[in-house]
């Protein structure tokens, strides 16, 4: 398996590039310098997971999509594969996040998980993946003062999210709400509302999440 960290900027110039888009085109939509994509590109920078979101969203591919080749052997167990800190505007919604499957049914072992830690301390764990890429099944992990995104924007994507608090607590905000849910709590809302989550406590925050991307036969 290609270092994803070594892997990413390649990989993200090549679907630009099948896509037909121009460093000055994507840096216009995201309201970025088209230096900075071409740094991200070349392994210069690291994007934060709004704009990983946001890249993936517009080039119509799963996040994990970008840190693969086109060669890489999907149906080889490997060792955990951790991706580079990044930030959560990188990616709109959980379900860009991920690359396919490829397989009807889906065994994960605790050492074979893809791993998406961001830069503001938030680390996702994928759980099981199907060929409905609209699904996200993962653990999540907020370390002590982290939050979902940087500099505490609220974050909208298509789809619904659950969650069930293993262990610590989190401070949730979906639209007006703000809500702290700890350990045996679970929650669940639709995603287009504005929201974000806080771990505003000394301990880590650990849960399991459920979000289906996809919100559009609901509207």
């Amino acid at each position: 398996m290609p270092d994803p960290i070594k892997s990413l900027g390649p990989r993200l110039k090549e679907v630009r590039l099948e896509s037909k888009l121009s460093l000055r085109e994507i840096a216009r939509q995201l309201k970025v310098s088209p230096s900075f994509i071409s740094q991200i590109e070349n392994g210069k920078s690291h994007p934060s997971v709004a704009t990983l979101y946001a890249l993936a969203n517009l080039l119509g591919v799963s996040i994990d999509l970008l840190f693969e080749s086109k060669s890489a052997d999907k149906g080889k167990s490997g060792k955990i594969n951790i991706s580079p800190k990044v930030s959560r505007a990188t990616f709109d919604a959980p379900a860009d996040a991920w690359d396919s499957s490829g397989s009807k049914i889906s065994f994960v072992n605790p050492n074979n998980r893809s791993v998406i830690v961001m830069n503001s301390g938030v680390r996702w764990e994928r759980l099981a993946a199907t060929l409905d890429d609209s699904v996200n099944f993962m653990e999540i992990v907020y370390d002590a003062g982290s939050e979902s995104n940087d500099g505490g924007e609220l974050l909208i994507h298509d789809g619904y999210e659950y969650g069930f608090a293993l262990d610590g607590e989190i401070e949730v905000t979906v639209g007006d709400l703000v809500q702290t849910i700890s350990k045996g709590d679970s929650i669940g809302f639709d995603s287009t509302f504005p929201h974000m989550f806080r771990n505003i406590s000394n301990t880590p925050f650990r849960g399991i999440w459920f979000v289906h991307g996809c919100a559009d036969p609901h509207r």
